[in-house]
């Protein structure tokens, strides 16, 4: 569980510091190997684009994780961005 005050780390940072730095590969070597656009595994590692599904399932086959662990990661940066800034009181039942 993440301290409220610190923001997730977002996937694309983890795609490029635990797996392409380690592995000695490129983004472009990974977005051919993918079949995917170079834009869009640079975005990723830029954090200006998020993991779809779609991606998660590339990412998971390439690297030998899952779906799972790309999509919770992105749902974790994305709820911690997104919190609300102000508290939401609990729905009370009607009387």
């Amino acid at each position: 569980m993440q301290p409220e005050h610190r923001v997730p780390t977002h996937p694309g940072e983890v795609l490029l510091e635990e797996f392409l730095v380690p592995l000695g590969q490129t983004q472009v070597a990974l977005a051919e190997h993918l079949g995917v656009p170079v834009q869009r595994i640079n975005e990723l590692v830029r954090g200006k684009r998020g993991v779809t599904p779609e991606t998660a399932w590339l990412l998971a086959h390439a690297l030998n994780t899952t779906p799972e662990f790309w999509l919770n990661l992105q749902a974790s940066y994305d709820l911690a961005r997104n919190r609300p800034a102000r508290p939401i009181p609990r729905l009370r039942r009607a009387s």
